[in-house]
């Protein structure tokens, strides 16, 4: 009765581990099925399912099964104690990870709450009826083990259980949102859309309009259907006379949809690139769908594109409704993204006066923190997508002293990625004195550009090499979505 006591604790532990795992991994994708999917075919995602691990629980459960007469080992305890010893170093790493301030675990929604409390609950009652049932020892041990071998796919339907129940009220939601944007006449909404500078582009007009008008703008992370129908259920009041609206999505038909919600008189399309290409199925797709926001706008509209991208120039010269290029001759995508949003202000009758007094408001993009021996590091560390990273190094490459990349390679690029990649290389190649690339996936394509790059996955080992490799003066770009624990350690 201790081992099956002991043996249930350390289950709990391990198991809980991977409830918030792949929790986390699901919110991380926006409950998105081809997001989630097209994870694994990434070296990471292969290796959540082809590991070690996993194989030697694999055989623990084959041993077990075959090594007694009546399917169940009744003379070969060891196996038992060999399962619990697994569990055990699990329950480690995850006291581990929590003292490292490493565990992955989703941000707390009510949604994501009520998918954990329903994860514990099972917990609870699958050892509350192992238990009832008074198995014995071996098959007591195996059930726990089975439970914790299939744990991705159990623990990805309990989440996808509740999506129907998540979609209805997300319709409610949207269509309460819809009726209190129609009671709102004389609010003018900006739609902000592309496959980059969509954020900055947003932030720079919120700060700058809000020099002459009341400004509602969208937060962080808030440019899918629900993000923006929320703000408008909580935010948007009587006293908004412009609401400044990012849209994102990963399909055909998203940014209409998103546009039928807040319906824009003005949009600004920032820029198309390959980004989420894996979802949209083929570059077509992804211009067709940006498109869609100034295909929404009124006859009375007004049109925005950014004049340093090739396909906004082809959207530009087949747009019949009032239209305007900005950008043109940039040399960042940080002074593209300016562009914009002060030759909207101009549209809406801001004096420049005005548009500089906005601009002063404006923080430096992206940040420069010091580091660990007087470094100079770059935080670039949001959703990398091409052009960015592209645009990221060409700033890096006015730096003084050496210089450093860190990143991981790009997702979501389906068949474009190997080309994409390859370009990265080049401009790595070009500017960078070392790279560190902490994915495998398209490592081989940066390296055909960038000699001197090397593949570091941990966080230790990454925080080594640039203390040995810079001093005081060289910059580091930290780019993309780079362990926390590393921009701990770097820049604390």
């Amino acid at each position: 009765m201790i081992f099956l006591i002991l043996i249930s604790i350390l289950w709990f532990i391990a198991f809980s581990k991977k409830l918030l795992f792949w929790v986390y991994l699901w919110q991380l994708k926006e409950y998105h099925i081809g997001r989630f999917r097209d994870h694994f075919s990434t070296a990471k995602g292969k290796g959540l399912i082809f590991n070690y691990l996993l194989l030697v629980k694999i055989l623990l459960l084959l041993g077990i099964f075959f090594s007694g007469r009546t399917g169940f080992v009744e003379y070969k305890p060891y196996l038992l104690y060999f399962v619990g010893f697994v569990f055990f170093i699990e329950s480690l790493v995850v006291f581990r990870n929590i003292l490292q301030g490493s565990l992955k675990k989703p941000v707390l929604t009510r949604k994501v709450a009520v998918i954990l409390s329903t994860g514990v609950s099972i917990m609870v009652l699958v050892l509350f009826f192992l238990f009832i049932v008074e198995l014995n020892t071996a098959r007591f041990t195996f059930s726990l083990l089975f439970l914790d071998t299939l744990a991705p796919v159990v623990l990805s339907v309990l989440v996808l259980c509740y999506q129907p129940l998540a979609v209805l009220l997300r319709n409610r939601m949207i269509k309460a949102a819809k009726r209190k944007r129609a009671g709102f006449q004389n609010l003018l909404v900006i739609g902000v859309t592309g496959s980059y500078g969509k954020t900055s582009t947003k932030e720079y007009l919120a700060a700058i309009l809000s020099e002459k008008f009341k400004v509602l703008k969208t937060k962080e992370h808030q440019n899918s259907e629900a993000g923006i129908a929320q703000c408008i259920l909580d935010e948007l009041g009587p006293e908004h006379e412009i609401f400044v609206c990012e849209m994102g999505a990963y399909n055909r038909g998203g940014i209409k949809f998103l546009c039928n919600i807040v319906r824009p008189k003005i949009g600004v399309l920032t820029g198309v690139n390959e980004q989420h290409m894996a979802t949209f199925g083929s570059q077509e797709n992804i211009i067709r769908t940006k498109y869609e926001l100034i295909e929404s706008l009124p006859e009375n509209g007004i049109a925005f594109f950014n004049g340093n991208n090739k396909y906004c120039v082809e959207l530009y010269n087949k747009t019949q409704i009032k239209k305007k290029l900005y950008g043109e001759g940039t040399a960042s995508s940080q002074e593209e993204n300016l562009s914009g949003a002060k030759v909207v202000a101009q549209e809406l009758g801001l004096s420049q006066a005005e548009i500089e007094q906005g601009c002063q408001k404006i923080k430096p993009w992206p940040e420069i923190k010091k580091g660990v021996n007087g470094i100079d590091f770059i935080d670039a560390t949001y959703s990398a997508n091409p052009t960015g990273v592209i645009a990221d190094l060409d700033h890096l490459a006015k730096k003084q002293g050496k210089k450093v990349i860190v990143m991981p390679c790009l997702i979501e690029l389906g068949k474009a990625s190997k080309e994409v990649h390859q370009r990265i290389g080049q401009k790595i190649g070009e500017v960078c004195d070392l790279a560190i690339i902490t994915t495998k996936d398209r490592f081989r394509e940066i390296k055909k550009g960038a000699p001197k790059v090397l593949f570091l996955e941990k966080p230790d080992k990454i925080v080594e090499k640039i203390k040995s490799f810079c001093q005081a003066g060289d910059t580091v770009l930290l780019e993309s979505r780079v362990p926390k624990i590393l921009i701990k350690n770097l820049t604390k």
